[in-house]
């Protein structure tokens, strides 16, 4: 059980002055335990001793129940590319909740977001909407192995693809693929983990198991390449499921629209059979979608079904293609479709990385900036290896210890950087929107050589 905020005592200065200029989130923390498990409603929004309650945000930025301001690099979980409130958006949103939530059938706004995730991947013959990513990439397994006739699931080790059963065992333990509590035993039996960028494996794991009727993967790596994989390793794997009659499943739900317009598939010139989005392409409201080739998303339909005398995947689900949703996912799309959404987040992002490692080098603090497309991590260093931030190869570090951020000295540091005026996830790292600029990056390198000295005046590192 959760202890009471009170009754938690620290000898901190920055948890104290944390205390100290958050009394608000603080008493709505206190609220939240008594009705949310560890007060929160996403493990990723955990922090010691309770988080930030936000009250309003505007394009980079966002604001807490005390009047705190953050350069914000959370960004809705990755779903922000266009950053918060957005006024097209907005006036779409608005317009839209005009005309009423649900309808419960069909809607005009459900076939022009159709159209509008083909007309930035034209791999998407048909389209079906859910609620959110986990659903997708639900929805995406069962269609697999109903196309397929073979139920064995290639996953790749530390990929994050929701929190339904197939997808628990190796994102962040049971990496000997046993099952986490409440899955039952059989269903991971019938996932096979294996490293991504390791293309002797991926072609052994094929020669040797015959029932594999797809494979799943994050393209640019494990949560956005804090892990990275390389764009080969993905056509690799394009070529060895073709060749062995399995299906590629790509899980753009965090890079679909951001790594570039077309998504991680167009960037890297690969094909999916499937692809699951949400985030972006609900324009920041809650839906996700799979796509793909029409033969396999016929098994949704009921006069192709029919026809074949085979069973239909059922798919009902009330919020499917909501109409607010569907009208900011259309809007958004429109934007990222005719602008340069995508290019400003990849330059800022790229400015920030450069920024942080500057930083980093300066301090000598032993940490690293790196990232994808429109993304940064900050590396760590908990084994202390001697490394130069200003030229930091992530790939030449195991999955495993690029994950591993000693998690006092995290939690310490996200303290630090909130009192200081800057909000970044877990990992320590985020996601840059079309928003940010160059008064974000400097604040936001400021904030962080301000962190480092709180952090080393409490003996928290050297």
């Amino acid at each position: 059980m959760d202890q009471p905020l009170e009754s938690v005592r620290t000898n901190s200065r920055i948890v104290a002055e944390y205390r100290a200029r958050t009394a608000g989130s603080a008493a709505l923390a206190k609220e939240a335990r008594g009705l949310l498990p560890s007060g929160i409603a996403h493990d990723g929004r955990h922090i010691e001793p309770y988080g930030i309650y936000v009250a309003r945000a505007e394009g980079p930025r966002k604001w807490d129940v005390d009047g705190n301001g953050y350069v914000d690099y959370f960004g809705g979980h990755g779903a922000l590319l266009l950053g918060h409130r957005h006024p097209e958006v907005m006036r779409a949103v608005e317009a839209a909740l005009g005309a009423g939530t649900h309808f419960g059938a069909n809607h005009p706004g459900e076939i022009k977001w159709a159209a509008a995730i083909r007309r930035l991947a034209p791999f998407a013959e048909r389209l079906r909407f859910t609620s959110s990513g986990t659903e997708a990439t639900l929805m995406a397994v069962r269609l697999a192995r109903a196309f397929s006739g073979r139920s064995t699931l290639v996953r790749f080790k530390g990929h994050f693809h929701g929190w339904h059963d197939h997808m628990t065992s190796g994102y962040a333990s049971h990496f000997d693929g046993t099952p986490t509590a409440g899955v039952l035993d059989g269903i991971p039996a019938k996932v096979r983990l294996l490293e991504a960028g390791d293309e002797a494996g991926l072609e052994a794991a094929f020669a040797e198991e015959r029932d594999i009727g797809a494979a799943i993967i994050e393209p640019t790596g494990a949560s956005f390449g804090q892990v990275p994989v390389r764009p080969t390793f993905v056509q690799a794997l394009r070529r060895v499921t073709e060749r062995h009659g399995a299906l590629l499943i790509l899980d753009e739900v965090v890079t679909g629209f951001r790594v570039s317009r077309g998504g991680a598939a167009m960037a890297f010139g690969v094909t999916p059979d499937l692809v699951s989005y949400a985030k972006i392409a609900a324009g920041g409201l809650p839906g996700g979608v799979v796509a793909g080739r029409a033969d396999i998303l016929d098994r949704l339909d009921f006069a192709a079904m029919a026809r074949a005398g085979q069973e239909k995947i059922q798919h009902p689900g009330t919020f499917n293609a909501n109409p607010v949703s569907a009208a900011a996912g259309v809007t958004t799309l429109g934007i990222i479709a005719e602008g340069e959404a995508n290019a400003r987040a990849d330059a800022a992002a790229a400015q920030l990385r450069e920024a942080l490692n500057e930083v980093f080098a300066e301090t000598r603090c032993g940490w690293a900036a790196y990232g994808t497309s429109s993304g940064f991590h900050v590396f760590l260093n908990a084994a202390g290896r001697p490394i130069d931030p200003r030229h930091f190869d992530a790939e030449g570090i195991a999955g495993g210890e690029l994950k591993r951020q000693p998690e006092r000295l995290a939690g310490r540091l996200r303290l630090a950087l909130l009192l200081n005026g800057v909000d970044v996830n877990g990992r320590i790292g985020g996601f840059v929107s079309a928003t940010h600029g160059a008064g974000e990056v400097a604040e936001t390198a400021a904030a962080f050589r301000r962190a480092i000295l709180m952090l080393r005046a409490e003996g928290e590192m050297a």
